[in-house]
């Protein structure tokens, strides 16, 4: 299954739409909207076609997911290194961590169901983006530092119908 995603017409530049198994969903994008030129830090969700790798879920929080997908519950000591100049760069790491870093267990909702996408893993680059998730919206639906977010309840119905063969085609500006 292949989704598709695009800035929202007339909309911010945060707000976008996801085209996938027959749903058209609203989506946050990055705060600085869709980029061909990703950079870390820049704000801006990446153009390009990005596999589903597997995801994180708040056991605390949910009932374990149904999901093709591998799932794997968060704990306190999960990061994820956002640090270009560490070895470790724009992986998952155990906390406490030395290097910045994200902290998968957060307080807000956003990585209460959290997919992470094949951008800039498989073939990683120093420097092109860290952490770039399909996760949760805020409650206010605002912007993402990078990734693409949709409502939780939108994420619950969408969540069983993805598998290691979804990709998402992110269209640029």
């Amino acid at each position: 299954m292949i989704g598709t995603v695009r800035r929202k017409p007339g909309g911010k530049i945060h707000e976008g739409l996801l085209q996938i198994g027959g749903f058209t969903l609203n989506c946050a994008l990055g705060r600085t909207g869709i980029t061909t030129q990703k950079r870390e830090g820049d704000g801006a969700t990446p153009a390009g076609r990005f596999s589903l790798l597997y995801g994180y879920f708040r056991r605390d929080r949910l009932f374990t997911p149904r999901s093709s997908l591998t799932l794997l519950p968060i704990t306190a000591t999960d990061g994820w290194c956002d640090d270009s100049r560490h070895p470790a760069y724009n992986s998952p790491v155990s906390l406490p961590f030395a290097g910045s870093h994200e902290i998968m267990m957060r307080e807000d909702r956003l990585y209460d169901l959290c997919i992470v996408l094949d951008y800039n893993i498989s073939k990683r680059a120093r420097g092109l983006g860290s952490a770039i998730f399909f996760h949760q919206t805020s409650e206010a639906f605002g912007p993402t530092e990078g990734c693409i977010a949709i409502e939780p309840d939108a994420m619950r119905k969408l969540l069983p119908l993805l598998d290691h063969h979804t990709e998402f085609n992110v269209l640029p500006d």
